[in-house]
């Protein structure tokens, strides 16, 4: 599940197994975003520390994955994000936070 605050139009997250936020209703509040990936066992795909913190809390469902790359163009964030989304994923299967940063993956369980 991709939280609104990231791009809705991003090839990477194109397909049948990602859903966005804004598809299902942009206005979500993050406890019901959080209610509807952990009634539908999904991840939650955000820049946002508010679900870093509630997992932190909680157990899976959902898992988090927390992008803590900062500000950059489109383009270098698209490219950075498709060279690393693949072991971003398979660290996701392990643990239930992963932070991911320009340099590294981060798995916290």
């Amino acid at each position: 599940m991709i939280d609104v605050n990231l791009p809705s139009r991003f090839s990477l997250w194109a397909g049948d197994e990602y859903e966005h936020v804004v598809h299902i209703n942009d206005e979500l509040k993050d406890s019901e975003i959080w209610a509807y990936a952990k009634e539908h066992d999904l991840t939650i795909v955000t820049k946002d520390t508010d679900f870093s913190d509630l997992i932190l809390m909680n157990n899976p469902p959902p898992r988090v994955i927390h992008i803590k790359v900062g500000n950059m163009k489109m383009k270098e964030f698209h490219q950075l994000l498709t060279n690393i989304w693949n072991d971003a994923c398979k660290v996701s299967e392990e643990f239930k936070l992963i932070r991911v940063y320009a340099t590294k993956i981060e798995g916290i369980d």
